[in-house]
């Protein structure tokens, strides 16, 4: 089989590929804010995610900075910054989701459910 027969072959076969085939959810939406609104769950999750592995390794810094100051203060920077940015993940969810039950929108009830 030569060069050309595999690129037509390959050429036929994509052209037989649906718009958004492997991805359930692609080509369902009319506006690029329901793709936003689609993501936001996921969004959330890896952030609350990374920030709950940057206060394990935060911890993990403490416990091995042996008492020293220096490696102590960053150590503790570190735990109150990923303190902090799971407390504005947390806030920031339950802000869209008291603004889209109280002003009804139907879009962000889907969000979380």
């Amino acid at each position: 089989m030569g060069f050309w027969e595999i690129k037509n072959m390959l050429a036929q076969n994509l052209g037989e590929i649906q718009r958004g085939a492997g991805l359930p959810w692609i080509g369902r939406f009319q506006a690029p804010g329901e793709y936003i609104v689609k993501l936001l769950p996921y969004i959330f999750s890896l952030a609350g995610i990374i920030l709950l592995f940057q206060a394990l390794a935060a911890g993990y810094q403490m416990i091995f900075s042996r008492g020293e100051p220096k490696a102590m203060q960053i150590a503790s920077s570190k735990l109150t910054t990923s303190i902090v940015g799971i407390l504005i993940i947390f806030v920031s969810f339950w802000v869209v989701k008291i603004i889209g039950d109280f002003f009804d929108f139907p879009i962000f009830s889907q969000i979380f459910i």
